[in-house]
């Protein structure tokens, strides 16, 4: 893969106002933390299959999450979020590119940046543009965060320093990634082992999950200079997993355990366990049925209009799972290297889920991806809710 340390154009302010979202017009304003949002019970929550098996209906209880507050409002498309350890938190805007900074306690939303070298697809009903954000494990010391984001011509993985409220000059450590208009992965995690996992989509071409050869339709992992890491099961290559149709969420357990959120075709949502070097099929076999052909079968899957999963995370047994088209957020039971008992919450009540994520204090964050040009914005779209877990 071709790796280049040169710089990427860094632009000022952008601000938002009276853009259309289906043709109705709307205008935007950025907001800190506001009166809390309505914790009703989800009306008709569905569950998706464990294995096979199906799951159960839960019934919203005191120890059920509960939307406690909402964090912010108007934002556009949110995509990648990540905290520092005193509890701040950066945010990226898919569309507009933006890079925001919300301050604890009271999270007020500053922009800090915007990568310009980005290119949305999603005035066009797309997927590409500034997408996955992780922050370096040691940023005391270096000041870094990671960026995963769609050019015109590749997708690519940059870092930037962040200091005294600025971002600096975006320097590129992977690129020619292949992108396009759907399915470019771009979620960012670092490891327990200190070292960078992304994924990546297949483009829409299916073959390209298969291909070692290509980055397309895989996990990988990294140094945070962009080589290949240390102990990667195939010699000299980024490549941790292959098989993949399209990668958003990826989430490290309290073992150490890697777990991703996969899009389906038409049939079958899944949720992983990925080994390195493993193969999940895609696209010779989507959902479970494909060991036999030494392949790695999903711990769960839904059907694709109860999911569409992106963000995963992590916390006390328990992976939680945020879907867009299914609109709502999942609960997934985790015990060792098995998965189960999926359940889900808020159905329907704030439209389509992107990013879920813990904050420092054990609060589950969790934005909503209503402006994305696909969803139904409702006021004050888009917004990060505060959950009580």
């Amino acid at each position: 893969m071709r790796r280049r340390a040169f710089a990427l154009a860094l632009t000022g302010a952008l601000t938002l106002a009276g853009c259309s979202q289906g043709g109705n017009e709307s205008t935007v304003t950025i907001t800190g933390t506001s009166p809390a949002a309505p914790t009703t019970a989800p009306s008709d929550p569905t569950t998706g299959t464990s294995s096979g098996s199906p799951g159960t209906s839960p019934t919203q209880s005191p120890g059920d999450p509960q939307v406690v507050d909402t964090i912010a409002t108007g934002l556009q498309a949110p995509w990648g979020l990540d905290f520092f350890a005193n509890g701040d938190a950066i945010v990226t805007e898919r569309d507009t590119r933006r890079v925001l900074l919300l301050k604890a306690p009271s999270y007020d939303v500053r922009e800090v940046g915007v990568i310009s070298a980005a290119v949305p697809t999603g005035d066009r009903g797309g997927e590409a543009g500034l997408l996955g954000v992780a922050i370096s494990p040691d940023y005391a010391r270096d000041r870094m965060i990671y960026f995963y984001l769609s050019t015109a011509s590749d997708n690519r993985i940059v870092k930037a320093s962040l200091e005294n409220g600025h971002l600096g000059t975006p320097t590129v450590i992977l690129d020619g990634i292949p992108n396009g208009v759907i399915h470019d992965g771009g979620r960012l995690e670092f490891g327990p082992d200190g070292y960078l996992y992304a994924s990546t989509g297949e483009t829409g071409q299916g073959d390209l999950a298969q291909d070692r050869d290509t980055l397309a339709g895989k996990i990988l992992r990294i140094t945070t200079d962009g080589d290949p890491a240390p102990g990667n099961p195939f010699k000299g290559s980024e490549i941790w997993s292959y098989g993949h149709r399209n990668i958003q969420g990826l989430a490290f357990d309290d073992q150490g355990r890697l777990w991703a959120s996969e899009f389906g075709d038409r049939t079958f949502d899944e949720l992983n366990l990925i080994q390195p070097g493993g193969n999940y099929g895609w696209p010779l076999v989507e959902g479970t049925g494909g060991t036999d052909q030494g392949f790695i079968d999903p711990q769960v899957t839904w059907a694709t209009d109860e999911a569409s999963p992106s963000g995963l995370a992590y916390a006390d047994g328990h992976l939680w799972l945020a879907a867009l088209r299914g609109a709502r957020l999942w609960r997934v039971d985790v015990d060792g290297d098995t998965a189960g008992n999926p359940q889900a919450f808020f159905v329907g009540e704030y439209g389509r889920m992107r990013t879920v994520a813990f904050a420092p204090d054990g609060m589950l964050w969790l934005t909503t991806s209503n402006r994305d040009n696909r969803g139904t914005p409702q006021a004050g779209d888009d917004r990060i809710l505060l959950i009580r877990p």
